[in-house]
């Protein structure tokens, strides 16, 4: 036990470490600065905007900025959604996956546009490689566009007055070439050298130590795992995601994985600092984003590591923790560490089941998605945390008779009702969809006069964790996580349809929110700090953000919590 604590604490501090000067190269990148890699990377910007014929060098305000990237989105989403319908007859298709379903096509290239990664398919057996390689390329530009619409954000929030905030297609393909790629290729390289496979082959057949003949599935892999972490993304190549030997050979590819998907979540913040010249400003955020953080995975470990209260009253020890749904190479404090990592920066990728977790730990994982603030995946994270900024900065000056402002720009009434709209709309999208799906599922007239369909076939557990399966499908779908509780059968024109509108509502008016709001105090006379401004790089505004946080999400999600995983945990008491 002694030995796991140990390795869970070394990745959160070797992340942290590695964080803050990647952070201060992610800020010089896009300030413009000079960094060691600019001979490499300089001539391939140049081709790539030479070949597209964009001018990097043309400003943007926040209104060009959001029509570039609701544009180029727009495209990408027919682009993969077709190349799914048709994979079946299409070109690297070696084990001859069949064309999905136009429901599945629709709910696949959506999730993956939106960062989110939600698999109704399983893996190696839904996708040719042609789709894996083509959903690999999503991977890489929804990063890259949560990348670039936070430095957006962070241009707007300069010392100055002004509409023009640098170039969308200049951050977004520095976001590629200078951040997301060579981290891709460094972590793919050492999942190689792990034994994830790397290859264009069809499956092997390999003969047991039984004399029996298996088919085993394979394919460019290491690329794939690579990028679906760096990217905050989640998707798994095979069906059983990081849980699988192909995907998390080891312990240490395990520990490489989730170095991989903690680091630019941290950097990004730190990066605030360094491109704001307020390094005490990042270091509060940081501060407060990380007691959140630690809030939700101390209690998961310690639930995980006790393991289960039923198997206990039975008489049968359980030394190792609570081991089902979980790989004995890992074991269930890394595990539980990961289910926590991988829910609060909105990656989704699991290396145990969630489903199997203890009701302590699918509470702190459904906290983790409710609350989308701590962290968060590439951008967004910060993007999400801005929204409570705004609102707390707000709240802050009413409660001491101030007018609100944060770094020398006021908040209007205009900046507030955009901030509670994006606050409210994302318990809105959990507990509507919820509050549908558990509707259909008492009614099975309804659901299949509707969808065609049978909503007690959704459901393998029925009572409170059946709930928890409904709630925690929504509120993945709604802050772009992608991980579930597989006990739920989604893969129907019901989830499809449903979870398939929620990604894209919950990915893209939480982007042009935030966008609009830097957009507007940007625009406004900037005053400098005197007296009486209300200062926002100190504890006590940190503490005023996340008591904003936490009471939002109380107020929102504990009815549903309570219907479900804390029902669950008092049952088994």
């Amino acid at each position: 036990m002694n030995t796991e604590l140990f390795g869970v604490i070394s990745i959160f501090i070797l992340s942290i470490l590695v964080a803050i000067p990647f952070g201060k190269y992610i800020a010089k990148v896009f300030t413009g600065d000079k960094t060691l890699f600019d001979p490499i990377f300089n001539p391939i910007e140049k081709f790539i905007f030479k070949l597209s014929g964009i001018n990097a060098t043309e400003e943007m305000n926040w209104k060009q900025h959001l029509k570039a990237l609701l544009s180029v989105n727009m495209v990408w989403f027919f682009f993969c959604f077709f190349i799914l319908l048709f994979q079946g007859s299409l070109f690297l298709n070696p084990d001859n996956n069949p064309n999905m379903s136009p429901d599945l096509a629709f709910n696949t290239a959506i999730s993956f546009l939106v960062n989110c990664n939600l698999q109704h398919y399983s893996g190696e057996t839904g996708l040719s490689y042609l789709s894996q390689m083509v959903l690999m390329f999503l991977q890489f530009v929804s990063a890259a566009v949560g990348i670039a619409a936070a430095a957006m954000v962070f241009n707007d929030m300069k010392e100055r007055t002004t509409d023009k905030l640098g170039n969308f297609y200049n951050y977004f393909i520095k976001s590629c070439t200078r951040i997301l790629l060579p981290l891709s290729v460094f972590v793919a390289i050492l999942l190689v050298f792990s034994g994830t496979p790397m290859t264009f082959e069809g499956k092997d057949t390999i003969t047991t130590l039984q004399g029996d003949s298996v088919s085993v599935s394979r394919g460019p892999a290491a690329a794939f795992i690579a990028i679906k972490h760096i990217g905050t993304n989640g998707g798994g190549f095979f069906g059983a995601n990081s849980a699988h030997p192909f995907e998390n050979p080891s312990y240490f590819s395990n520990a490489v994985e989730l170095w991989a998907q903690l680091l630019i979540p941290f950097a990004m913040i730190f990066a605030l600092g360094f491109y704001l010249k307020r390094r005490k400003l990042s270091y509060v955020v940081f501060g407060v984003m990380t007691i959140g953080f630690l809030l939700l995975v101390i209690p998961t470990v310690i639930s995980e590591l006790n393991g289960n209260p039923a198997i206990t009253k039975m008489g049968i020890s359980q030394t190792t923790g609570a081991m089902e749904g979980k790989e004995v190479r890992f074991g269930p404090a890394i595990s539980g560490f990961w289910s926590i990592a991988t829910t609060v920066i909105s990656t989704g990728s699991v290396n145990s089941m969630h489903d199997s977790a203890m009701p302590v730990s699918g509470t702190m994982q459904l906290l983790a998605m409710m609350v989308n603030a701590f962290y968060g995946g590439c951008g967004v994270g910060w993007l999400n945390f801005y929204i409570f900024i705004i609102l707390a900065v707000f709240i802050s000056g009413l409660m001491v008779g101030r007018t609100p402002e944060f770094l020398g720009k006021k908040i209007e009434a205009r900046e507030v009702k955009i901030a509670a709209f994006i606050a409210i709309l994302h318990p809105l999208l959990i507990l509507a969809g919820t509050a549908l799906a558990s509707y259909f599922a008492a009614n099975d007239t309804a659901m299949g006069y509707w969808f065609s369909g049978n909503a007690t076939g959704w459901l393998n557990n029925p009572g409170y964790h059946g709930f928890t399966e409904m709630l925690y499908e929504f509120t993945s779908s709604a802050a772009n996580n992608g991980s579930g509780f597989e006990g739920l059968g989604d893969n129907n024109p019901f989830w499809n349809i449903t979870s398939g509108i929620v990604l894209l509502l919950s990915r893209f008016l939480p982007i042009i929110g935030p966008v609009a709001i830097a957009g507007l105090l940007a625009h406004k006379k900037f005053i400098p700090e005197s007296a009486g401004t209300l200062k926002t790089d100190t504890t006590i505004f940190g503490v005023m953000v996340f008591a904003v946080i936490a009471i939002i999400a109380a107020l929102s999600f504990f009815p549903a919590l309570a219907l479900g995983p804390l029902a669950e945990y008092f049952t088994l008491k």
